[in-house]
C-alpha cells in the first residue's frame, strides 16, 4: 500500500514535467517577418546620407523587443504551454474557467499567484512546476499566461 503514493507522485511529476514542452510555432516567423521589414521600406523615403539607414537599422531591430514585452498575448502563452495541464487538470492545475477552484488562488492575490507560476509550488491540492515546466517562458509571458486564466474565471 506505501508504493501505491509513490507511484501516483511520480507519475504526476512525469506529467507535470510533459507540461512544459511547447508546441512547434508555425505561426511566429511570418508573424514577425513585418515588422522587420517595415522600417526598412519606410528608410529609402527618407533620402537620408548613406549612414542614417546604417544608424536606423539598429533601433528598428530592437523595437520588436520592446513590443513583445509590452503586449504579451496571455492566452497564446496559455494555449501553446499552460493548456497541457491546465485545461486537462493534470496534477490538481485549476482549469480556466472553474470558478470554485480558483476562487481561492485568486483570494491569495496577484503577487502571490504570480510567485508560484514563476517559482513553482506544492499544495494540499496540486503541484504548479516553475514556469509551467518551460524555461523559455519569460517572467512577463508567465504573469500574462495567469492574468489570462484568472480571467476566464472570474
Amino acid at each position: 500500500m506505501k508504493k501505491l503514493p509513490f507511484a501516483v507522485a511520480i507519475s504526476a511529476a512525469l506529467l507535470l514535467a510533459a507540461c512544459g514542452k511547447e508546441a512547434p510555432q508555425t505561426s511566429a516567423p511570418a508573424a514577425e517577418a513585418p515588422k522587420v521589414e517595415a522600417p526598412a521600406a519606410e528608410a529609402p523615403k527618407a533620402e537620408a546620407p548613406a549612414a542614417a539607414p546604417a544608424a536606423e537599422a539598429a533601433p528598428a531591430a530592437e523595437a520588436p523587443k520592446a513590443e513583445a514585452t509590452a503586449s504579451v498575448d496571455g492566452k497564446s502563452v496559455y494555449g501553446k504551454t499552460c493548456a497541457m495541464c491546465h485545461a486537462a487538470g493534470v496534477a490538481g492545475a485549476p482549469k480556466p474557467g472553474d470558478k470554485e477552484a480558483w476562487a481561492p488562488r485568486i483570494a491569495q492575490g496577484n503577487d502571490t499567484m504570480y510567485k508560484h507560476a514563476l517559482e513553482g509550488f506544492t499544495g494540499d491540492h496540486g503541484m504548479m512546476p516553475a514556469r509551467g515546466g518551460s524555461s523559455k517562458l519569460t517572467d512577463e509571458e508567465v504573469k500574462a499566461a495567469v492574468d489570462f486564466m484568472v480571467s476566464q474565471s472570474v
